[in-house]
């Protein structure tokens, strides 16, 4: 009887009065995703075309390499695990973003853009180290 008083008040005392962040854009995955996106094209405007592509024959895609890239980065600084719980976040922002890839093209562009992920990382971080 002693433990269960006990553990109810400490449940009490527990009310979260004001929230630490305040900043609830944060946790928009849509303005993580469009910063992102602004920090790689700025380091990788020699790397890439002016659409954003890696120089390739054939089509050009709409969604473009540093897209793929940048939402592979806020996927990682958000924390998401899962493609799947990724997609399905993404699902709320299609109107902002018209011409979102599959999970599976989003996978195989991922594995071709690896190389241009990695130097865009190794720029941001000179940058950031001071050279």
């Amino acid at each position: 009887m002693f433990k269960k008083l006990r553990i109810s008040l400490i449940y009490s005392n527990l009310v979260v009065i004001k929230t630490l962040n305040t900043n609830h854009r944060m946790h928009n995955l849509y303005a993580n995703f469009v910063r992102i996106l602004e920090v790689c094209k700025r380091f990788s405007q020699d790397l890439v075309s002016d659409k954003g592509n890696i120089p390739r024959c054939g089509v050009v895609p709409r969604f473009s390499d540093l897209e793929v890239i940048a939402l592979s980065l806020t996927k990682e600084t958000m924390g998401y695990d899962s493609e799947c719980y990724l997609f399905s976040r993404l699902e709320d922002y299609r109107s902002k973003l018209p011409h979102l890839i599959s999970r599976r093209q989003y996978n195989d562009r991922r594995k071709y853009t690896a190389a241009l992920c990695e130097k865009i990382r190794k720029r941001v971080a000179e940058s950031l180290d001071g050279g």
